[in-house]
């Protein structure tokens, strides 16, 4: 018959899908989005440059050191008249001019504008850091929630196998049934479909499988044959009460933290605008050497000059239009609005982390319940088959235990999922993601 040889063949494909299958532990798919991912390599290359742009290079408390050296070669038609009273007449005269001179040039006080710059660069590599660490969760948390619904598709696929096995148990004892006269032909029929649908819900769910299991390997920013297996195991790690979690929050949680760094850089730039009121104090020092070749028409014929020049200077802008207080005024109401931003964030936080903390909680409860369901069904299946076997209850009864036994066990899966990602957002909120154990 079709649908036998349609079995044999979706069994060899289950098969040859599940054998020599590596797999891909938790912590592995870590390691891999740590390495591979390029939202996560961005992330890194600009905390180079942060980290760059905060060292004593990029500081302004290091002076400039300027070389400039010139030639200079003069063919001239001269005539020339002395104090004696005698002239010459010099056609195509020869002269040169030579120069070179090293300056190096050094503020040496600029109303502290420098200081809280350079403050305000490290500070922004904090920020930076702060940022690569929110890229960091945020992958993580999209590789979990990837991850574990490939574990829920593996272990659906496991299940629907169970039940298709338990579709042609039920198919060939129909059909022996019949043989011997011991039942009609429609039992034989129900069976067939039935095979059929649990068939067509296995295929499917392979399907929804595979393309998982391709999603995953884009977060992981691998372009290979997706043929590996996961950890369907799940363990939960919270083990603090509800006030804990949250005092963690308010001083972990990365968006906070991010928003602190904002308010410090603010306040820097309003000291830094503030340096304008005062004034640049600078130091400059060159050494220069030159020599002259003069043309005979001239009082010396060679000139030979080097040495040191130092001197200091003093800038004070003691009024620039008003550019400078309208620098400090929109540098304080920046400051505030960090402030407000700080706040309303707070309270953003505490929302989310109440909606988690309950969401988290309630998905516990229903993973214990639907533990529970499934004993209640895996009993109930049990008893039923007893019975379909001494013929004491329809196909239809059978079938309708099995199905619920099925649903049970799904949603049992569903539940134990929906669980574990609702902790991994509440450990993202108190900033515990990335020191939690796979």
């Amino acid at each position: 018959m079709n649908y036998k040889n349609n079995l044999v063949l979706l069994f060899l494909i289950g098969f040859s899908t599940i054998f020599g299958q590596k797999q891909l532990t938790k912590q592995e798919a870590v390691d891999l989005a740590l390495d591979n991912n390029y939202g996560i390599k961005i992330a890194n290359n600009n905390l180079k440059i942060a980290e760059n742009n905060k060292g004593i290079l990029n500081s302004g408390y290091l002076p400039t050191l300027t070389g400039n050296a010139g030639a200079t070669h003069n063919l001239d038609n001269t005539k020339a008249v002395f104090s004696n009273g005698q002239s010459t007449n010099l056609k195509n005269a020869n002269s040169s001019r030579y120069n070179a001179s090293v300056s190096l040039n050094y503020t040496l006080f600029d109303g502290l504008g420098r200081l809280y710059n350079y403050r305000q660069l490290k500070e922004q590599y904090n920020l930076t850091e702060l940022q690569a660490r929110e890229t960091i969760e945020k992958t993580i948390l999209q590789l979990f929630t990837v991850y574990y619904n490939v574990a829920q598709l593996t272990e659906n696929v496991a299940l629907l196998n169970k039940s298709l096995k338990i579709s042609k148990d039920r198919l060939v004892r129909a059909e022996y049934q019949s043989d011997y006269g011991q039942n009609t032909k429609l039992n034989v029929l129900n069976a067939e479909v039935d095979v059929n649908n649990d068939s067509i819900a296995l295929l499917n769910t392979k399907q929804l499988l595979s393309n998982a299991k391709r999603d995953l390997f884009v977060v992981l920013s691998k372009n290979e044959s997706p043929n590996f297996s996961v950890d369907t195991k799940i363990n939960f790690v919270i083990t603090k009460n509800k006030q804990e979690l949250f005092e963690q929050a308010k001083t972990n949680n990365v968006t906070l933290l991010q928003i602190e760094r904002g308010i410090n850089i603010s306040d820097f730039q309003l000291q830094a605008n503030k340096s304008g009121y005062l004034p640049t104090i600078g130091l400059t020092s060159t050494y220069g050497w030159s020599k002259n070749n003069n043309n005979s028409a001239s009082f010396l014929l060679e000139s030979t000059n080097n040495g040191i020049s130092t001197g200091l200077s003093l800038k004070w802008d003691l009024f620039n239009g008003g550019r400078t207080k309208i620098q400090v005024q929109n540098a304080k109401i920046n400051y505030d609005t960090k402030q407000f931003s700080k706040q309303q964030t707070e309270l953003q936080i505490t929302r989310d982390f109440n909606n988690a903390w309950e969401d988290y909680n309630t998905k516990l409860f229903i993973l214990q319940t639907q533990e529970k369901n499934v004993e209640t069904n895996q009993q109930n299946f049990s008893r039923t088959e007893e019975q379909f076997k001494l013929g004491q209850i329809t196909s239809i009864e059978f079938r309708q235990a099995q199905v619920n036994l099925l649903n049970a066990q799904s949603n049992l899966n569903q539940a134990k999922y929906d669980a574990k990602n609702a902790e991994l957002i509440l450990l993202q909120l108190t900033g515990e993601l990335l020191n939690t154990e796979f």
